[in-house]
C-alpha cells in the first residue's frame, strides 16, 4: 500500500497561482511515474502532468507553459506549480503513484477553484 496526501488547493482568482504538494509513504524513485490528474464536475478524470522515473515530464496541452511538475525524492514529495490559472482549471486534483508493475495509488484529492 502507498498513502498519498495532497495539500495546497484552494480558491484563487483568474490569473493567480497555486502550488499543490503530494507526499507519499513510499519512495518515488525507481517507480514508473508520479502524476497529477484532475476531474471537473461532469467530466472524466484527465492527466494534467506526470514525471517519469528518469525525469521526463509530460503535460496536457491545456496546461503547457502554465503548470510545472517537480519532485523531491528525499522528501518523497511531488509538486505541481500552477500559474496563470483559469476558471477552466477548476477541478479536484488527484495525485497518482504508479509502480513499475502498473500498480496505481491515488490521493484523496484537493479542490482547486478559480474564480473569474
Amino acid at each position: 500500500q502507498v498513502q498519498l496526501v495532497e495539500s495546497g488547493g484552494g480558491l484563487v482568482q483568474s490569473g493567480g497561482s497555486l502550488r499543490l504538494s503530494c507526499t507519499t509513504s513510499r519512495s518515488i524513485s525507481n517507480i514508473y511515474a508520479m502524476g497529477w490528474y484532475r476531474q471537473a464536475p461532469g467530466k472524466q478524470r484527465e492527466l494534467v502532468a506526470r514525471i517519469l522515473s528518469g525525469g521526463i515530464t509530460n503535460y496536457a496541452d491545456s496546461v503547457k507553459g502554465r503548470f510545472t511538475i517537480s519532485r523531491d525524492s528525499v522528501k518523497k514529495t511531488v509538486y505541481l506549480q500552477m500559474n496563470s490559472l483559469k476558471p477552466d482549471d477548476t477541478a479536484v486534483y488527484y495525485c497518482n503513484w504508479r509502480g513499475l508493475d502498473a500498480d496505481d495509488y491515488w490521493g484523496q484529492g484537493t479542490q482547486v477553484t478559480v474564480s473569474s
